[in-house]
């Protein structure tokens, strides 16, 4: 392998991300930052790195398997690069910003870094922009939650937009009743993941009818929610359930005609994820967009907040816009540039009087060349 193949590689999960999509995701990120700064969410940057034992203590524990160490030659302490950014927003909240009035609304955007992909993402650095409402136990805080995710992805351009409600706890809790082996409690879990209905019948014993339900319940939220109404559920579950019959009320008053689907049997959230959680779909390609939900702070403080995975998102939008881009030949003045750029063109200015301007105007990607302080199209 020649010398500068071999620098060019990157390793697995990583990439360049080239013009023009490196620009069209800057402008998707404000987009989304400007709906979020407009709902009263202010933006906060935190740390690319941290120090292990604060990144990765309370609910950062569930991302320690995620997350890159380092050691830091300075302090000689170990240092983790974040995985996600929700649980440095909270450290924030909790600490410098510990004083301020709740709910607080903060937004953020950023990258992140993970040890290994998955099937679905097999990127393991990705942007990532979101917002976290701290302070607030309410299924109004729930339901804003959602209602302004789908208000941003409906700012920068997702058609087809569909959001899955779960309940993460509601599996485990129904499992935890049964009193079974943790390796059958497993296997029941992994039944549900499957949707083999055989196999949940046949590890849930007694209960094997309501776990059969939850599976047969999942579909459109107006339809789901009356089929989960009719099980007979212990109270802790039962509660779950009525949280979640809340949420989907508040947000189907509030947008009718958004897509809302219930699962009551999928548990996957986020693994720090302990009330009612979401995703985010587009119908054209099937992508997820993010995924948000309940958790409780490390100060202990109820949470929910969405974060949506910028890889994703950018594969449902349409490709951008070619800019105008103008060439301006390198004896022109400096004031036509200016006021081109003023009307929104891009301009791109010569650096050698003695180029012929079309041929030049081709060769760096230009669609149009500045003749006579008019903006000539270029032909073919």
């Amino acid at each position: 392998m020649p010398r500068s193949a071999e620098t060019a590689l990157l390793p697995a999960g990583l990439q360049d991300v080239l013009p023009p999509e490196a620009a069209h995701e800057a402008t998707t990120v404000e987009r989304l930052m400007g709906v979020f700064a407009g709902h009263g969410y202010d933006r906060v940057k935190p740390p690319l790195v941290e120090f292990e034992e604060s990144l990765l203590s309370g609910p950062g524990a569930a991302m320690a398997k995620r997350s890159f160490r380092l050691m830091d030659p300075v302090s000689h302490r170990m240092m983790a690069l974040r995985a996600d950014m929700t649980l440095q927003v909270a450290r924030i909240a909790a600490t410098r910003l510990a004083r301020q009035a709740r709910p607080l609304r903060l937004s953020y955007a950023g990258q992140v870094l993970r040890v290994k992909g998955s099937s679905l993402r097999p990127e393991r650095q990705f942007g990532q922009a979101g917002v976290e409402l701290i302070g607030a136990a309410s299924a109004r805080a729930d339901a804003e939650a959602i209602l302004l995710a789908a208000e941003a992805l409906d700012a920068v351009g997702v058609e087809g937009l569909s959001i899955d409600l779960n309940l993460p706890s509601l599996v485990p809790i129904l499992a935890g009743g049964l009193g079974l082996a943790p390796g059958a409690a497993e296997a029941l879990v992994d039944a549900l993941d499957r949707r083999d209905a055989g196999a949940v019948k046949q590890l849930a014993g007694h209960e094997a009818a309501t776990f059969g339900a939850l599976l047969a319940a999942a579909g459109p939220a107006r339809k789901a929610m009356p089929a989960l109404a009719k099980l007979v559920l212990p109270k802790a579950a039962a509660a779950e359930r009525e949280r979640l019959s809340e949420v989907v009320d508040l947000v189907l008053r509030a947008r009718p005609k958004l897509a809302l689907t219930v699962d009551p049997a999928e548990h996957r959230g986020l693994e720090y994820h302990s009330g009612v959680g979401f995703t985010f779909f587009a119908r054209r390609p099937r992508a997820e967009l993010g995924r948000g939900g309940r958790y409780v702070s490390a100060k202990g403080e109820p949470s929910t907040g969405f974060t949506l995975y910028m890889d994703g998102l950018l594969r449902a939008l349409p490709a951008p816009e070619i800019s105008r881009r103008l060439f301006i030949p390198a004896d022109a003045p400096a004031s036509h540039a200016r006021r081109w750029r003023a009307k929104g063109w891009i301009t791109v200015a010569g650096l050698d009087p003695a180029t012929e301007a079309k041929a030049e105007a081709r060769r760096l990607g230009c669609s149009h060349v500045m003749g006579a302080g008019r903006a000539i199209a270029l032909k073919g």
